[in-house]
């Protein structure tokens, strides 16, 4: 599903304008965006979290050079589904 899909269904569910829904969607993703980006989470009661998860330092390997290098620290946006979510994804997905 993309993102116009969705602006789709909600449009025609709710049956409000599609670019009013589109605004609204982007608006909510830059929201989340922003407050991920201040190292704030964000939590959606009874759907999941968004939030900032810390990568130690480590060390890698280039292959191309055969040379040991050091990754650096570094943050990055997770998102974590709450137990009601998973459940009901387990429930209703079969498995093919």
């Amino acid at each position: 599903m993309t993102k116009a899909d969705i602006v789709a269904e909600i449009a025609e569910k709710t049956g409000v304008e599609k670019v009013a829904v589109q605004v609204t969607v982007e608006a909510f993703m830059n929201s989340i965006r922003e407050s991920l980006e201040r190292g704030n989470n964000v939590y959606l009661r009874g759907f999941g979290s968004f939030i900032v998860k810390k990568r130690a330092e480590k060390t890698g390997r280039n292959i191309s050079k055969n040379q040991a290098i050091i990754i650096p620290a570094h943050y990055i946006p997770s998102f974590k589904p709450a137990k009601t979510f998973v459940d009901r994804v387990k429930s209703k997905v079969k498995v093919k």
